[in-house]
């Protein structure tokens, strides 16, 4: 089927598989253009950190300011002489995740193997998971090939390339990205394998069936395993699988058993020694539902709704727009499958239209009732990132709807949704920077070139000790930067500040700690500069209080002149901090 368009007065007449291709490669250009686009947010600058095997090494700010880049190291592989430090840097990875980290080593394993080759670059972090992602794009071809034939195929990846949800986790150093990879590739191997049994059950015999079947199992214990070793809550489309083999081929279900629990039987050696750990370890008290019938409906209902609408629409703009139009489009888009699922259930295949339903809405609904029985909100944890699996089924409930529309609106509306998708990655990657701590470095820098008495003499006050904040000012600030560290909780800020500006003295003790080098010049007489840095959400303590705030501006006044306040954003509340510069009064 063709397409005519006219542009500048000239005709062009296009197919709506060239369509497709156009959008997947938009996809993969939009994935290589912004790898190193924006700086490290909370999350992935935590995922580096676990991932050079040096978690176990961090030592949260105390009392007492330390140098920041004692920091700076721990954010790149330490050093290794011989086979057996290697060994122990993986140990201590695994460590590392067992002792506090609720997810499974996989992610953080090829990380570090990525950061042996590639080094601790922005683009060269994100660079494993965007090549996972082009991965997942060629894989839905695969699937939807299977149930939808080429055009299916090509539509499927199309819109998986191109979905704005997708995209951000694809340049997102975290384990929710290779999810949709083995999703996806499970689910195709599946399908595959029960084409082959369906085949030999009507005596349809092809060559070298037998030695494809090997390979389509082989995949799908692979994939399946990965899969759990990445995400616990991947068991969620372990289950959907399990449901389509009951849906598709419950004769041979004994065989897809094997598979199934070959599968789990891989995982078994992390479970008995990481799994038991990081289950003594977990902070289970964060997906508490509210109190009250009433409060806990409304907060599962509204985690349903804010999944679908950001998964399949709002991507992640979620994080810096009103929860009003989150709302919103969460109900367009459950209003919409709520119209159409009947309708397609009429006119498609229906075994095709029940997969779809199986891979997209059936985890959702698995989750939702876990959570509901259980007293927890799972479900919308993380802007809805804890269900990325669902990704691939809505996707291909969106492909089958398309299918089904008629020659004349096909193209169109499939053109529509995907100029709709591409319109809203572009919009997020060159409407909402993110360069903070970029900013924050510069300011240093240029401060310090514009001549102080003593350049060396900098201070950094912040009201939060998450490591997340200490790591990416480690980061970014150079680490020949003689830049010291104050991180305190916002209630502690100001007499620890005070004690700090009247005896002005690092901790040699936490200097020691890190193995630095000239603990014995850390003992300064002043700072000649301080940079005050309030973080929105400090993330580990509450925010700050205009008491406390004003507590800190009665100690810095007592010593220091303010200078200049400036405010630093990015794309969600962890990002946004303001900072003030003080210099030393001249009476001082």
């Amino acid at each position: 089927m063709y397409k005519h368009f006219k542009v500048l007065g000239f005709k062009f007449v296009v197919s709506l598989e060239t369509l497709l291709i156009l959008a997947i490669a938009i996809g993969v250009l939009l994935r290589l253009i912004n790898l190193g686009s924006r700086e490290f947010w909370y999350d992935e600058v935590l995922s580096l950190l676990l991932s050079t095997g040096q978690k176990t090494a961090y030592r949260g700010p105390k009392d007492l300011p330390v140098v920041l880049a004692q920091y700076t190291p721990l954010l790149d592989l330490p050093p290794e002489a011989t086979v057996k430090d290697v060994v122990k840097t993986v140990v201590n990875l695994l460590k590392g995740l067992a002792g506090g980290e609720p997810h499974p080593p996989l992610f953080f394993l090829a990380q570090h193997v990525w950061l042996r080759l590639f080094g601790n670059g922005v683009a060269a972090v994100r660079s494993l998971g965007a090549l996972l992602s082009v991965g997942a794009i060629a894989s839905s071809y695969g699937l939807g090939r299977v149930l939808l034939g080429h055009r299916g195929g090509l539509l499927l990846a199309a819109l998986l390339a191109t979905n704005p949800f997708y995209l951000f986790h694809s340049l997102n150093v975290r384990m929710y990205g290779p999810l949709v990879l083995w999703a996806v590739l499970s689910a195709w191997a599946l399908l595959e394998i029960i084409g082959f049994k369906q085949q030999k059950a009507n005596d349809v015999q092809q060559k070298g069936q037998k030695t494809q079947e090997i390979l389509w199992s082989l995949i799908f214990i692979g994939s399946v395993t990965a899969g759990l070793m990445t995400f616990y809550l991947f068991a969620y489309w372990v289950v959907a699988l399990a449901v389509v083999v009951l849906y598709l081929d419950w004769r041979h279900w004994w065989h897809h058993g094997l598979r199934f629990g070959s599968s789990v039987l891989l995982t078994v050696p992390w479970v008995l020694w990481g799994t038991r750990q990081q289950l003594r370890n977990a902070d289970l008290g964060r997906f508490d539902a509210p109190a009250g019938f009433l409060g806990a409906a409304i907060a599962h209902l509204g985690d349903v709704v804010n999944t679908l609408g950001t998964h399949l629409l709002l991507g992640d703009w979620v994080t810096s727009l009103p929860q009003s139009i989150i709302t919103t489009a969460g109900v367009a888009v459950i209003g919409l499958l709520l119209v159409a699922v009947p309708r397609l259930w009429k006119q498609s295949e229906r075994r095709t239209l029940g997969v779809a339903l199986i891979l997209g809405i059936f985890p959702l609904l698995l989750a939702l009732g876990l959570d509901v029985v259980t007293g927890k909100f799972t479900l919308g944890f993380g802007w809805g990132r804890s269900m990325i699996v669902i990704l691939p089924g809505c996707l291909l409930l969106l492909a089958v709807g398309l299918e089904q529309a008629s020659v004349s609106w096909r193209q169109s509306v499939a053109a529509s949704v995907l100029l709709l998708y591409i319109g809203i990655n572009v919009g997020d990657f060159t409407l909402r920077p993110r360069s903070m701590f970029h900013e924050l470095s510069e300011i240093i820098t240029a401060t310090s070139q514009a001549g102080t008495s003593n350049p060396t003499s900098t201070l950094v006050v912040m009201n939060s000790q998450a490591w997340g904040h200490v790591m990416r000012l480690a980061y970014y600030i150079p680490p020949e930067a003689p830049v010291t560290l104050l991180a305190r909780e916002s209630s502690d800020l100001a007499p620890s500040l005070e004690k700090v500006l009247e005896g002005q003295s690092i901790s040699e003790k936490s200097c020691k700690e890190f193995s630095a080098s000239n603990c014995s010049a850390l003992t300064l007489t002043a700072y000649d500069r301080v940079f005050w840095l309030e973080s929105a959400k400090p993330v580990w303590s509450p925010s700050t209080t205009e008491a406390e705030k004003q507590q800190v501006q009665q100690v810095l006044d007592q010593h220091y002149n303010p200078v200049q306040t400036q405010r630093l954003t990015g794309t969600m509340l962890l990002d946004d901090l303001t900072v003030r510069l003080y210099t030393r009064s001249p009476a001082t």
